[in-house]
C-alpha cells in the first residue's frame, strides 16, 4: 500500500518491505547502520519514530522496554519494527531476532501490536533482507536512489545524509579561528552594547539586518555582526520573539530562520553559542525534525550545560512528547507580536535541506537511542514516513 500526505511526504509501499527499508534513510535523514528502527503508525500520518544502536546482548531487556516506553505518551495504533546490521547464515532466521521478540513483547505489554518486523544487513542496493515471522519474506534490497520515496524526496529538496555523523558535521563551526575571536571579543565585554532605553530595538535591527544579509546571499558574518547577534540573543525579548518565528511550522520564515539560527550556531562560540542551537533545536522539534532537533539541543548544553531551555526541551524529547504539545511555547513567547522583527515575508525558494530527522537524545539507558516526530506538513529538511 502506497500511502501520501497532502503536504507531499516521500509515499512508501507499507506492503513492500525491500520498500520500505530502502525508504529508511528518507525517512530518518541518514542511512541507518547497526540499528533499531521503530515506526509508530497513526491512522493519518506517521507517529513517533526512534532509532537506537543495536545494543549488547546484556542491555537487549533494558533497551527494549525503554524503547517501548517511549510510546506512552502518544500510543500509536501499530508500529514497525526494522533491525538493521548482521549477517544471516542460510536456513537460519535473521539476526537479532531475540532482541526483535523482545521489542515485540514490550510493546504488547503496552497494548501497540508490531505490523512488521523486518531485518536488513545495510540499506544499500543489493543488501539481503528478509522478515522475522515468515521465513519465505526476503530478497535483495533496490538502490535506496531509485525508489519513489527517494525521487518524492530530492523533487521536494531534502536529503539524506550518508551517516548521523555527516548530519551531527553540520553543527560544526565553520571556522575554528573565527570562533576563537569572537569569543576573545565577548568574553573581554561586560555589558551589551547599545544604550538601555533603546536596548531591546537595537538587538532587534540587529537580528532583522542578519536575515537581510541571509536573504541577499552575503555569507558569513563578520566578527562585529556575529559578536552583535550573539549579544542581542541574549535579551529574553529577543530570544521569545525568535522562539515565535518557529510557527506555523514548514512555512517559508520558519524555515528561513531555522536556517540562519543554524549559521549561528556555525559561527558562535560558547557559552553564546547555545541561544542559537537551542533556537535550533525548538524550530527543528516544531516541524517534527527531531533528530536534528537532538543534536542541536546536546550542542547547546556542550555550550552551557545550565541553559535551561535547552534543558527542558531535550527532556521533552527524551519523553516522546509531539511537537503540538510545545505549540504554545511560540505563541506565548511573543505577546507583542514582534515575531518577524518587521520583515517583509521572503520571496522564499526551497533551500538545500540543512538537517534530516531522529533525535539523538543522548539517553544512556537507550544505549544511543533517537527518536523524532513525523509531524503534520513537511519542509526541505523533514524526512517522514507516512501510514496507512
Amino acid at each position: 500500500m502506497t500511502t501520501s500526505t497532502p503536504t507531499g511526504r516521500p509515499p512508501v509501499e507499507l506492503r513492500n518491505p525491500a520498500l520500505l527499508l530502502a525508504a529508511l534513510p528518507y525517512l530518518i535523514g541518514f542511512r541507518p547502520a547497526n540499528s533499531v528502527v521503530l515506526l509508530g503508525h497513526r491512522t493519518d500520518r506517521v507517529g513517533l519514530v526512534l532509532r537506537g544502536d543495536l545494543p549488547h546482548p546484556e542491555d537487549r531487556t533494558r533497551q527494549a522496554r525503554a524503547l517501548a516506553a517511549r510510546y506512552v505518551l502518544s500510543p500509536p495504533t501499530a508500529v514497525t519494527l526494522a533491525l538493521i546490521g548482521g549477517g544471516r547464515r542460510p536456513g537460519s532466521p535473521p539476526p537479532h531476532a531475540g532482541f526483535a521478540a523482545e521489542l515485540a513483547d514490550a510493546l504488547d505489554e503496552l497494548g501497540i501490536p508490531v505490523l512488521h518486523a523486518l531485518w536488513a544487513a545495510d540499506i544499500t542496493e543489493g543488501a539481503p533482507w528478509g522478515c522475522y515471522t515468515d521465513p519465505d519474506c526476503h530478497g535483495e534490497l533496490p538502490d535506496p536512489r531509485a525508489t519513489v520515496a527517494a525521487a518524492s524526496a530530492t523533487e521536494a529538496g531534502w536529503v539524506a545524509f550518508d551517516s548521523r555523523e555527516e548530519l551531527e558535521a553540520l553543527l560544526a563551526p565553520r571556522s575554528p579561528e573565527a570562533v576563537a575571536r569572537r569569543s576573545a571579543s565577548l568574553s573581554g565585554t561586560s555589558s551589551l552594547p547599545w544604550p538601555e532605553p533603546a536596548c531591546v530595538s537595537e538587538a532587534a535591527s540587529v537580528i532583522r539586518a542578519a536575515f537581510e544579509r541571509q536573504r541577499r546571499g552575503a555569507g558569513s558574518p563578520t566578527d562585529e555582526q556575529a559578536v552583535l547577534l550573539a549579544s542581542a540573543l541574549t535579551l529574553p525579548e529577543i530570544r521569545d520573539a525568535c522562539l515565535g518565528m518557529a510557527v506555523p511550522p514548514h512555512t517559508p520564515p520558519a524555515r528561513e530562520a531555522e536556517r540562519l539560527w543554524l549559521t549561528l550556531v556555525q559561527e558562535l562560540p560558547a557559552p553564546e553559542r547555545a541561544e542559537a542551537a537551542t533556537l535550533l533545536g525548538y524550530t527543528s522539534f516544531m516541524r517534527g525534525d527531531g533528530a536534528f532537533a537532538g543534536m542541536a539541543l546536546e550542542n547547546a548544553l556542550e555550550a552551557d550545560p545550565d541553559h535551561v531551555l535547552a534543558g527542558l526541551l531535550r527532556t521533552v524529547l527524551r519523553r516522546g512528547m509531539p511537537p503540538e504539545q510545545l505549540l504554545g511555547l511560540a505563541l506565548a513567547a511573543d505577546p507583542a507580536g514582534v515575531s518577524g522583527f518587521g520583515l517583509e515575508p521572503p520571496e522564499f525558494e526551497e533551500a538545500e535541506a540543512v538537517s534530516p530527522v531522529t533525535v539523538d537524545c543522548g539517553l544512556t539507558e537507550l544505549v544511543g537511542a533517537q527518536s523524532e516526530w513525523g509531524a503534520e506538513g513537511s519542509s526541505p529538511c523533514a524526512r517522514p514516513v507516512e501510514s496507512g
